[in-house]
């Protein structure tokens, strides 16, 4: 959509907000104007961003413009919308609008940080990239013939889009902003994967043309997996075979040697940035540090309580090698991992409704993580419809870590609190369909420490393995700020990591370069869960008999994703209302 015509809609909306303001309270009329602006917006906002698994949207037959002249068009454009949004009384809006404004503001606030730091030119960290989102898509549902043509369009744009981010990581790459080098060590082999089965059906991109629904023709899926392949051949390859050599004669080998975010240009402020998009709170390094050293020895003396439980006969150090290294603890197939991945689930579904009212239609299926992302992909993810296992390396998946996992992956976690928030019509789009990490990780992980009450964990060792996810988690604000502003080493934070969790090297190392590569995102989980946590407690001091856990826990997840001061607010509300939940069966 271009400038003039978000310029004409949001000059409808407000035209019309401005003829009811004749008979309508200030509340309404500027409420009608605050409106206005976010329906303009967000309508165009969702044409900049290649679409995925958790868009809710079909499948675009188009890539994005990320070329340096869109960048500053966008720019442009958030900065005019803060200008707007500034200019509303948010105070004169009505209760539930104050509350859209403040998540609202936070959303434009972190999208004109993303690109005042030009973020878009590090479009890959050690966990994901833009070519590997790309591929993502041949892992979506295909369901009808439009989607299938629309993903040929997609394929036929991959040279111009994957030659826009090369030239954005090009002019990263002369003013030192890059990932760490030693983070994207053997990254190019997720775009080997794609070259050597070359236009074949091997290659992952032909994924979604082996199985067509049976509703479409035959003449037309030949049709469709004659174009998939010509595509393959005449667009994707010849795009990553210039990717590729891109990655590994000018890249990698030029990427930043030092490790710390406040070693990049003006790295302070953007570390700075990066606590605030995904905690949502004004805190200092420092600050999140010594939080992180708090709870880690919190959570120390809580393991040792655990280990004693299983007669374990020797120091912590001792019961970790012990956890890492007994074959008792881990799956001999990727199907028995799976397989109990999926036991755990329908545990959980057994005792949902004793702690949630409000249940979201959207199902999800469990899989494993693709074989070519596996080597470099966390343990497991979910979303709507989707919690990944990753089956790669079984010495490195213990079993007594899935509960905790799942919990947090699949239900009450990610693939239950999106799609409740996407289900949720009451809600504008803006909040439906973007998603906050300090909130969602938070909630995630809050979903783990919940199981001990839901009676998840069924031995000391389950127990200790949530314990150890909860350290893994409170470890990252120490090593996550230790590296970028302290200055501790790659070896530090993995052995700071070894020394206090009980999960695998493999992982550990995967993890410790997820975090050096992408500066505070580890930091939204604890601080989120603490968040909720605390909330909690304070409703339930408050309310006492009348506290009920469904009513509180809809609440949240009612919410959608959300930034962590607007969900204080609202339990305060919570709480003012006498432990009322949103919904009539919450009564």
């Amino acid at each position: 959509m271009k400038f003039r015509t978000r310029a004409m809609i949001t000059a409808a909306l407000i035209g019309a907000a401005a003829a009811f303001s004749g008979t309508a309270s200030a509340a309404e009329a500027g409420g009608a104007q605050f409106k206005a602006l976010y329906t303009a917006e967000w309508s165009w906002r969702k044409q900049q961003f290649a679409d995925d698994e958790d868009s809710g949207r079909e499948i675009s037959a188009h890539l994005p413009d990320v070329s340096l002249a869109a960048q500053q068009k966008r720019l442009a454009y958030w900065q005019d919308v803060q200008r707007e949004l500034a200019a509303i009384d948010a105070a004169g809006l009505s209760p539930e609008d104050q509350v859209n404004y403040q998540i609202y503001k936070y959303q434009i606030d972190s999208l004109v940080a993303e690109q005042q730091f030009r973020e878009y030119e590090r479009p890959l960290n050690s966990d994901t990239s833009f070519w590997g989102n790309v591929a993502g898509t041949a892992q979506r549902s295909f369901l009808k013939e439009a989607d299938y043509r629309n993903y040929v369009s997609q394929l036929s744009e991959l040279p111009r889009y994957f030659t826009q981010n090369i030239e954005n990581m090009r002019a990263g790459l002369k003013r030192g902003f890059t990932p760490p080098q030693i983070t994207l060590q053997g990254r190019d082999a997720t775009v080997d994967s794609v070259l050597k089965p070359g236009a074949t059906e091997d290659n992952p991109f032909y994924a979604p043309f082996k199985k067509m629904p049976a509703s479409i023709p035959a003449a037309t899926q030949a049709e469709l997996r004659a174009a998939g392949l010509a595509a393959l051949r005449d667009h994707v390859i010849p795009a990553h075979q210039t990717l590729i050599t891109f990655l590994r004669k000018e890249y990698i080998p030029g990427a930043q040697k030092s490790l710390a975010a406040w070693d990049l240009p003006d790295g302070k402020a953007y570390y700075q940035s990066r606590i605030r998009e995904f905690t949502t709170l004004d805190l200092s390094p420092a600050e999140i540090h010594q939080i992180g050293l708090n709870e880690v020895a919190k959570i120390r003396a809580e393991m040792l309580e655990v280990m004693q439980e299983t007669n374990f006969k020797g120091d912590l150090p001792a019961f970790l090698t012990f956890l890492r290294t007994d074959p008792q603890f881990y799956a001999k197939t990727p199907q028995e991992l799976l397989m109990r991945a999926a036991y755990i689930a329908k545990q959980f579904d057994g005792k949902v409704a004793d702690w949630f009212g409000r249940l979201p239609r959207q199902r999800f299926a469990i899989k494993p993580v693709p074989d070519d992302i596996a080597p470099y992909y966390t343990g497991g993810r979910g979303g709507p419809g989707i919690y990944l296992v990753n089956t790669w390396n079984l010495p490195a998946r213990p079993l007594y870590s899935l509960a905790a996992l799942t919990l947090h992956e699949s239900a009450p976690g990610h693939a239950f609190q999106m799609p409740l928030a996407g289900e949720n019509k009451d809600q504008p789009e803006f909040r439906q369909q973007t998603y906050i990490s300090a909130f969602g990780e938070g909630w995630a992980l809050y979903a783990e420490k919940l199981g001990v009450e839901m009676g998840m964990y069924e031995t000391p060792y389950d127990r200790f393995g949530m314990l150890s996810y909860q350290m893994w988690r409170a470890t990252r604000l120490v090593v996550d700020t230790g590296v970028h502003t302290m200055g501790w080493t790659r070896e530090q934070a993995q052995q700071y990591m070894l020394d206090n969790t009980a999960l695998a090297k493999h992982e550990i190392t995967t993890e410790v370069d997820r975090y050096i590569a992408w500066p505070g995102q580890a930091l939204s989980y604890y601080l989120g869960e603490l968040a909720i946590i605390e909330a909690r407690a304070k409703a339930e001091k408050a309310l006492g008999a009348r506290f009920d856990i469904r009513a509180f826990h809809d609440t949240v997840l009612q919410l959608g994703s959300v930034p962590l001061p607007v969900l204080h607010a609202r339990v305060d509300r919570f709480i003012a209302e006498g432990g009322k939940g949103p919904y009539p069966d919450d009564e």
